[in-house]
């Protein structure tokens, strides 16, 4: 293989590298401690990023997810109805979601806004909770 196909396979392969690891982050946290999640590449994630840092008091909800609203909608994104524990979710325009378990919600489903690294059993108590979520570092 002649050495110029090497060297743009190469920048081809180092670019697409460079853009997975460019990822945006944010971190969620609240008196039971902090995780950190991968957003997804969407509309509805982008727009999250720009209402950062937030409070959000959250309720649990069905022992399988924490709940609160986001102060104003996000953009409407592809829905899906399966989840898992990490998953980090929008139901409806403005209702911020962190699941703690596997499952699956009813129809339309939920935007996937991201997903947290190493799951967020963190979250799996009884109980309101105010995190704070906020770009990671």
């Amino acid at each position: 293989m002649p050495l110029r196909t090497i060297a743009i396979a190469s920048a081809i392969f180092l670019g697409t590298i460079g853009a997975a690891m460019a990822q945006e982050r944010i971190k969620i946290s609240s008196e039971w401690g902090a995780v950190t999640a991968v957003l997804a590449d969407n509309a509805a994630s982008k727009a999250l990023l720009g209402m950062l840092p937030l409070i959000i008091p959250m309720t649990d909800h069905l022992r399988q997810e924490k709940t609160g609203s986001l102060p104003s909608g996000l953009p409407p994104a592809a829905r899906q109805r399966a989840f898992k524990n990490g998953t980090i979710g929008l139901w409806g325009p403005d209702h911020f979601v962190v699941y703690y378990r596997d499952g699956q919600v009813p129809q339309p489903g939920i935007v996937i806004l991201g997903e947290v690294t190493g799951g967020a059993s963190l979250f799996d108590r009884e109980g309101p909770v105010s995190v704070r979520v906020e770009r990671a570092d």
